[in-house]
């Protein structure tokens, strides 16, 4: 089984994954995890990968552009075009909709 973790802070998951069932899990290779530095994504010179909350407040926002192109790394595909399941760390199941 193989997870992909997309995350600004990539330094963060080294110690938890390397204790408990994910070690041994990582160790007998039946899991595979992968981090992603999502500000290798970015095309500014900073690395910015979030934005202020359209009408002002408090909050932090992600931009769209280096997450999509994270995910679309991944995948191989464009995410409009992606049949894979799980991508993006969508959970299946019912579509919600507003009614």
């Amino acid at each position: 089984m193989r997870f992909d973790l997309i995350t600004i802070f990539p330094e963060f998951f080294v110690g938890p994954l390397d204790h408990g069932i994910l070690r041994r899990g990582r160790e007998t290779g039946l899991v595979e995890v992968h981090v992603q530095d999502l500000r290798v994504f970015t095309k500014d010179r900073h690395r910015t990968v979030d934005d202020r909350p359209f009408g002002g407040g408090e909050g932090l926002v992600l931009k769209p552009e280096p997450l999509f192109e994270a995910v679309e790394s991944l995948l191989g595909a464009s995410v409009g075009e992606a049949s894979k399941p799980g991508a993006a760390g969508f959970p299946p199941g019912a579509i919600g909709t507003q009614t």
